[in-house]
Order: C-alpha cells, then structure tokens, then sequence
C-alpha cells in the first residue's frame, strides 16, 4: 500500500511505475539519479505540491498498483501451436 509516508525508495522498488507517474507529475528527480532521501510527502511539497495534491497522487498510485496486480495474477492465455506439415 502507498501512502504518503512511504520513503522514496521502497516506492520505487517496490512499485517501478511510480517513476514514471511521479515524473508526469513533474517531480523529475527520481529519475534523473539525484539521489533523494525522505517521503513522498516531503518530495511532493519539494516540488511545491499541497496536501490535496498529495492524496490525488496516493489515491491514483494505488489504483495503479491494484490494477497492475490484477494483471500480474491473471492467467496466462495459451495459444495452441500445431506444427506445420510439408505438403
């Protein structure tokens, strides 16, 4: 679960796609290798980022990450694959 006293890098390691929601979002150095200490909070109000803000960007990233679950444990569709036969 995401929340807004997560630290920058449990969210990164264990959701990768927040890297690119949060660069959305326009908090960039995540991804550019400044290292970066601290919460997603601290990040967001960095960056000039409210409070209001701040649950959007909780809420959404959870959404995220449950959909991504879903797709995780679906299962695989199997194709059957006869071999060719020369004529």
């Amino acid at each position: 679960m995401i929340h807004k006293d997560i630290e920058i890098e449990a969210l990164v390691t264990n959701f990768p796609f927040s890297v690119k929601y949060l660069m959305e979002k326009g908090i960039r150095c995540i991804a550019c290798g400044e290292s970066i200490w601290g919460t997603l909070e601290e990040a967001a109000k960095e960056k000039g980022f409210d409070d209001a803000a701040i649950q959007t960007f909780v809420k959404e990233m959870n959404e995220l990450a449950a959909k991504s679950e879903i797709k995780v444990k679906s299962p695989e569709k199997k194709v059957d694959v006869k071999p060719l036969r020369p004529n």
